[in-house]
């Protein structure tokens, strides 16, 4: 049986490199000019999402299936509540994990909307990795 902070490491290391995926694809459409603007949102609410259950799993929270960043916040307040506060604003992305996915009430995005939710995707990474990596739950992700 492998060590707890062993296996810890490894689930984080896990949910990085899958946040950094969906990160580099938004980057990467937004870098070539996108005419799917909700791809791009969605990718974006996405590597949030998995940036903040990466710090969550670092350090042993549990969390509920879910694609509200308030409510994954609400749980890294509960261990660094400075950190959640910088982040909160991440909020604004969870329309484009569910409902923008689907035909409703909601507008269609524009190209500003899809460089607005980038810059938040932006935000989860730059706040997060840093205390990822300083905790040794995972070193930058590099190509793989």
């Amino acid at each position: 049986m492998r060590p707890l902070e062993e296996a810890k490491r490894d689930l984080t290391r896990q949910w990085v490199l899958r946040a950094e995926k969906d990160f580099r694809l938004a980057e990467h459409l937004v870098a070539e000019g996108c005419q799917y603007p909700e791809a791009i949102g969605f990718s974006c609410q996405q590597a949030a999402e998995k940036f903040l259950k990466a710090f969550l799993v670092l350090h042993q929270t549990g969390f509920p299936k879910t694609h509200n960043l308030g409510e994954l916040l609400d749980l890294v307040a509960g261990i660094d509540p400075a950190l959640a506060e910088t982040l909160r604003e991440l909020t604004a992305l969870n329309p484009y994990g569910v409902e923008y996915r689907y035909p409703s009430d909601f507008p269609e995005m524009m190209p500003s909307d899809a460089q607005a939710a980038f810059q938040l995707a932006q935000l989860a990474r730059d706040g997060l990795m840093p205390r990822l990596a300083s905790l040794g739950g995972a070193p930058p992700p590099g190509p793989e």
